[in-house]
């Protein structure tokens, strides 16, 4: 699957893929892990690093802006809370 780097325009196809994950309500404790793995071949953690760079792109902004800013402020939120 492309990065965002290897892509000049929209979002990769990973991309996607992850912002879709965002979207969906894990209930059971390990079954995001899971998914992530199955779906998209990569660990949790590298998912993260990915997804935390997909926040501050704007292109992710404009394809899903209420996941993204959704995220943008849980991810705030958790640093506010760590200063």
């Amino acid at each position: 699957m492309e990065s965002m780097s290897e892509q000049g325009q929209g979002l990769s196809d990973q991309d996607e893929a992850i912002l879709a994950l965002e979207r969906v309500g894990w209930s059971a404790p390990g079954t995001k892990e899971r998914a992530i793995r199955e779906r998209l071949g990569i660990s949790p953690t590298r998912y993260y690093q990915l997804l935390n760079a997909l926040l501050d792109d704007p292109r992710a902004l404009a394809h899903d802006p209420v996941t993204v800013n959704r995220l943008r402020r849980r991810r705030q939120e958790r640093r506010d809370r760590t200063r």
